[in-house]
């Protein structure tokens, strides 16, 4: 029997933790044995499940890499403990998602992978691996990864830290990424996949792998339509990189005797502090729940300053829901014009328009060629087969 290991900050928890669990689901139908190892949060998963690392461990990382810039080179005796589990599994593929996160030493661990002959897959969620620091540049419109970063302008943005270390952190990185040519790279969106062709991985073996998403738990429900034009933003984290500033100049705006808005995902503190006539939901890890909030809006808004390809699109494309998103990463990559709008970032009175469009074509108008669009798409099974057939040629290739 043929085996996959996944390593990812978590497992079935959040929108890469539930790519990585459904890549296992698949890999498992197909006959595999999986198994993923993660850093922290988990839910029930039908892989193996190998934790790495303590919560201890991972605020000792946190603390080293504020300190020093060393974000991915603490955690060594939770890597070498992961290393050890990868030689006694002995995977024909492993699959690397987020690698960063406080949990694990990427030195240690690429020391291992370079070192021996284990295909390797890495799906690149965001820009980290080929920077010195950040897992996004753009707000800061920095491009000095392309010939090597220093002086980075982002080094108190996350992954924060005190010190700049960036120079040291790249040219490391470069080395150990860029070692050998067995690692096949599987950026999320074209947007990511133009970026990584100029960094120090062009002339590696790379196609672009759009996330999927599960089609019988995002679906349209019956929609309960009200005197009030509902619109919704979901999130993991709220902050201002996710358009939370921008819900509240929206909110400012418009009128609230006819427009209700939703925020999804907030922590028990905005929810607090949320001005009076937005409603607030805490983040929830029920699909089920989240499909019903998506199919009773009218409109998805995703005000978002930094992403590749955002899955909240897609779900609630899925439940024949329109979206409205910023220009922003990949996010645009799965707006077309029979299913949303894309506007400039900052734009409230682009979003408003867009809102307003919408309002007057009615749900309806969007809701079928939303749920089409995700079907032909973004069926989580078809996305992810494409990953079953590379592990295949890879595994082929090295006979």
């Amino acid at each position: 029997m043929l085996k996959l290991l996944q390593i990812n900050s978590t497992a079935n928890w959040g929108s890469t933790g539930k790519i990585a669990e459904q890549i296992g689901e698949l890999a498992i139908s197909k006959g595999w044995e999986s198994y993923i190892a993660y850093g922290r949060y988990a839910n029930k998963s039908k892989s193996k499940l190998i934790k790495i690392g303590s919560k201890l461990g991972m605020f000792c990382h946190l603390v080293e890499s504020r300190l020093f810039d060393n974000h991915g080179l603490a955690s060594r005796i939770a890597t070498r403990q992961l290393i050890k589990e990868i030689k006694r599994i002995n995977p024909d593929i492993i699959h690397l998602h987020n690698i960063h996160g406080y949990y694990l030493n990427y030195k240690i661990l690429f020391n291992y992978l370079n070192g021996v002959d284990t295909p390797v897959v890495w799906t690149l969620h965001d820009c980290w691996a080929f920077t010195g620091h950040c897992a996004h540049f753009i707000d800061a419109e920095c491009y000095k990864w392309k010939k090597g970063c220093k002086n980075c302008p982002t080094h108190r943005s996350y992954p924060s830290a005190y010190t700049d270390q960036s120079k040291r952190n790249y040219q490391l990185k470069n080395k150990l990424f860029t070692y050998k040519d067995h690692i096949f790279l599987a950026p999320a969106s074209i947007w990511l996949s133009d970026f990584v062709g100029e960094s120090y991985f062009k002339g590696k073996n790379r196609d672009v792998f759009h996330n999927g998403i599960n089609l019988n738990i995002f679906k349209p429900s019956k929609w309960k339509q009200t005197d009030k034009i509902k619109i919704i933003g979901v999130s993991s984290i709220w902050n201002k990189a996710k358009g939370l500033e921008d819900f509240y100049k929206l909110h400012e705006i418009l009128d609230t005797n006819k427009y209700d808005i939703t925020l999804v995902g907030l922590n028990q503190e905005q929810k607090n502090n949320l001005p009076e006539g937005i409603n607030g939901i805490l983040r929830t890890n029920s699909a089920e729940e989240l499909a019903e909030l998506y199919s009773n809006a009218n409109v998805f808004v995703n005000p978002t300053y930094a992403d590749t390809f955002p899955t909240t699109n897609l779900e609630a494309l899925a439940c024949g829901t329109p979206v409205i998103t910023y220009k922003t990463g990949g996010s645009p990559e799965s707006i077309t014009p029979n299913t949303g709008f894309v506007v400039e970032q900052g734009d409230i009175d682009g979003v408003i328009n867009a809102i307003k469009e919408i309002e007057s074509r009615g749900k309806q108008y969007y809701a079928d060629a939303c749920r089409k669009y995700a079907e032909e798409n973004f069926d989580k099974d078809k996305c992810f087969e494409k990953y079953i057939e590379l592990y295949n040629e890879l595994l082929n290739s090295t006979k």
